[in-house]
């Protein structure tokens, strides 16, 4: 296997998964009986440039496609997130009706909604036609395609260069990484800022967040690993704080090099990961054993309660739950069903595990014992918006990184 940033050689594991089908990939009902494409879910860790990877990947035209189920403004504490940072963004770097707002993978409009309502001028690159077609209807400009160099050629050419592109969750989820960061290079205005918003690596390995591993995310993200893409690409760090988001995430800001002053917070963070030990092979050799501890968990957990006649049904379609489920091997048998606020989903059935997936309304009368929420990083707004569930007596739980209660 070679890198897919450096081309050396790939040989230090980190977790192997099995196999399973994509994790967005949901079925209907007439597809059920169908067979399922699946994929081997294997990470490696490249000891040159420790660029964390999967080892076997499908196209990604094959995993985002035009019924691309998950759509961003679904979550309102994401769309929280997002507003204050355009406001953020707005202010920091002088954004006004002259500029140019860029942003990649831009689903369902969910951040650049924030700039139309300033009158900014912007534009969403967004390859799913589902999530293009929401934003379209918020009067946001869309590039329906897939990103990289060619195309900020072209997009530079058409609109002109960009003072701000904002890439949220997405560097993860690009095969050809280092094209990817070539597009950023050619559509960045002189003085344009890049920012960029991943889970951290640091915190996957801490926190045994092993299901953010799925299909969808190609690359598992370091600071260190980042710096030394993004400076191939000719960009530079000059900033990078860590926000909450998705279990603990890092937001890292870019330029052309030298064109903004590096800050102190770089170093620190590259310390902090060097100390973890995350360009060395020591926390990799580890994981294996502690996703397998969680999974064994979550049977020993499911099954005592099918012993105890507890019914239980989970909340959150998400990508991560699906990694989780295969993984395990749960099905039907030990959870029944699976609610979801998004429409998208609703009356459609996991992949892998066929767990058929229902509006949360169902709950108020099909209340189960415990409800798993599968979207640990937003376990608790979950658990808010359903208080009077456990006021009758539902108990909620957490898989990740233990089985826990909420």
């Amino acid at each position: 296997m070679k890198c897919r940033h450096c081309n050396a050689e790939v040989s230090l594991p980190f977790v192997d998964l099995g196999f399973a089908p994509p994790s967005n990939a949901y079925l209907t009902v007439d597809r059920l009986d169908a067979p399922e494409l699946t994929f081997p879910l294997k990470v490696m860790v490249c000891e040159k440039c420790w660029l964390v990877q999967t080892k076997d990947f499908a196209r990604a035209d094959e995993l985002f496609d035009a019924e691309y189920a998950y759509f961003s403004s679904t979550s309102k504490g994401w769309l929280d997130h997002a507003k204050r940072f355009a406001e953020m963004a707005i202010k920091t770097f002088e954004l006004g009706a002259q500029s140019h707002v860029v942003e990649i993978a831009s689903n369902d409009g969910y951040l650049l909604r924030n700039f139309v309502e300033a009158k900014i001028p912007c534009l969403g690159v967004e390859p799913t036609k589902s999530t293009s077609l929401a934003a379209e209807k918020l009067g946001i400009p869309q590039c329906r395609a897939f990103f990289g160099e060619a195309l900020a050629k072209t997009l530079r050419d058409e609109h002109g260069a960009a003072d701000l592109m904002v890439a949220n969750n997405v560097l993860a989820h690009v095969p050809d990484i280092n094209d990817f960061c070539y597009g950023f290079k050619t559509l960045l205005k002189p003085k344009g800022v890049v920012s960029f918003e991943f889970p951290h690596l640091m915190n996957l390995i801490a926190q045994n967040q092993f299901d953010t591993i799925y299909h969808e995310h190609f690359s598992y993200l370091s600071l260190s690993a980042v710096s030394t893409i993004l400076s191939r690409a000719g960009l530079e760090v000059f900033d990078v704080e860590s926000i909450p988001t998705h279990g603990g995430s890092l937001r890292v800001f870019a330029s052309h090099k030298g064109a903004f002053s590096v800050s102190a917070n770089v170093a620190a963070m590259l310390r902090s990961e060097t100390d973890f030990g995350l360009n060395s092979a020591t926390p990799y050799l580890t994981f294996q054993a502690k996703a397998e501890a969680v999974k064994n968990g979550l049977l020993h957990f499911l099954l005592d309660a099918k012993a105890e006649g507890k019914s239980v049904a989970a909340y959150g379609a998400a990508a991560k739950g699906n990694t989780l489920l295969n993984f395990a091997g749960v099905g039907p048998d030990l959870i029944k069903f699976v609610c979801d606020a998004a429409p998208s989903k609703q009356h459609k059935f996991l992949p892998g595990s066929h767990i058929p997936i229902l509006p949360p309304s169902v709950l108020e009368n099909n209340r189960p014992d415990i409800l798993l929420i599968l979207p640990w990083n937003i376990a608790t707004e979950v658990a808010a918006q359903n208080q009077s569930l456990r006021t009758a007596g539902t108990e909620f739980f957490v898989a990740v990184p233990e089985m826990r209660m909420v």
